[in-house]
């Protein structure tokens, strides 16, 4: 029999995030888990169902392989990525996906022998928009909890050791009935470590992890753009217990630029022009990010005009092409005017009313409309 589609079952659709996902798995698995459907051998396939496609599409680099490739791509027996890896139990799926609600603090993955993985973290970026378009190289600085060089991550004082939980007698969990539903949970007393400390380390209090920080290079991509973020995979907090450490989020944000504005791979600019260039016409030179480029403005250019250099834009981090410069003219009145130019202006302006449709006509017919309207 053929598998469904792992986004059919999950109910999800294909460019869903992780926390859809990972919602759409809890509501299936709170519906089909056995303990709520003893005796029932749908719910248990039901159940299996779900729990395989959660872990191929919560996990990147096989979702990545199941997109391409389809089942092929992730049938371990088809040289896929590793999906399909068997059942495996019902109380380790169930605690992997419920931990978080029933009070296990490892996020995903942890909880189980007091195995934590590491927070994930986030840091915010800002660069500037030419380094956005050429792309760079930056360090940053991060604060991040370390393991304990005094006691080395037990929490206990030298020369002392963690004792066993009396509560969950090492197992790191507990199990909790309610009616017919029984629910495994972090022990409350050891925190799902299964050890507890008598006497702690005066450097860390206990915890088994101080405050630190860490140098890390970031390289940034040509095209990256406002709100794209750069993965870091294990670059997170440190784990407990030999859990795998969190992943960094380097989050981007550009500054604001003095002369562009972006728009996609598109970029803006607004570039004055005096009055006779726009009557008369000229070339005038305006700035790209490469440098300055010459445009040719035709004679009778009214403000607003936008003139488009194709291929000045920015190439984006997905596109094949890079976008356009769209240069927006704007016809600047002028000021702080001497009396000689009061003059030859008021000579201007009576010459333009003495034939006002050949010379205005956008205001001649702006002016009709509005007669118009108050005579009706």
């Amino acid at each position: 029999m053929a598998k469904r589609d792992f986004y059919d079952i999950l109910g999800v659709n294909r460019d869903a995030g992780d926390d859809e996902i990972k919602k759409a798995y809890r509501k299936l698995a709170m519906k089909y888990h056995p303990d709520r459907n003893p005796d029932s051998k749908e719910a248990e396939d039901k159940f299996k169902e779900a729990k395989e496609a959660y872990e191929i599409l919560s996990d990147g680099q096989k979702r990545a392989a199941y997109d391409q490739y389809g089942h092929a791509g992730v049938d371990p027996n088809m040289g896929g990525g590793g999906g399909g890896q068997g059942f495996g139990g019902f109380g380790d799926a169930f605690g992997d996906i419920f931990g978080e609600i029933f009070g296990n603090a490892g996020g995903r993955g942890g909880g189980r022998n007091g195995v934590y993985r590491g927070a994930d973290l986030r840091y915010n970026l800002e660069i500037t928009l030419e380094e956005a378009a050429r792309g760079t190289d930056t360090r940053i600085r991060i604060p991040t909890m370390e393991e304990c060089g005094t006691c080395e991550g037990t929490g206990a004082k030298p020369g002392t050791q963690p004792v066993t939980c009396t509560t969950c007698k090492g197992a790191g969990q507990v199990r909790m009935q309610q009616g017919f539903f029984s629910i495994q949970q972090t022990c409350p007393k050891c925190h799902g470590t299964g050890k507890m400390v008598k006497d702690p380390c005066g450097s860390c209090h206990g915890a088994g992890r101080v405050k630190g920080s860490k140098t890390l290079q970031v390289k940034i991509p040509s095209g990256i753009d406002e709100g794209d973020r750069i993965r870091l995979s294990g670059e997170g907090e440190h784990g407990q217990g030999g859990g795998p450490a969190g992943d960094l989020y380097v989050q981007i944000h550009i500054k604001q630029h003095a002369v562009f504005q972006r728009e996609g791979d598109d970029l803006h600019c607004e570039m004055p022009i005096g009055f006779a260039t726009a009557a008369l016409g000229g070339e005038i030179e305006i700035p790209t990010l490469d440098g300055a480029a010459k445009i040719k403005i035709p004679a009778e250019t009214q403000s607003g005009k936008v003139f488009r250099l194709r291929g000045k834009g920015i190439k984006g981090v997905r596109s094949s092409f890079p976008g356009d410069l769209m240069c927006h003219v704007v016809v600047e009145t002028p000021v702080n005017l001497t009396s000689r130019q009061r003059e030859l202006l008021k000579e201007f302006d009576d010459i333009n009313r003495s034939d006002e449709a050949s010379h205005s006509p956008r205001a001649k017919s702006w002016m009709d409309k509005m007669k118009d309207f108050f005579a009706g």
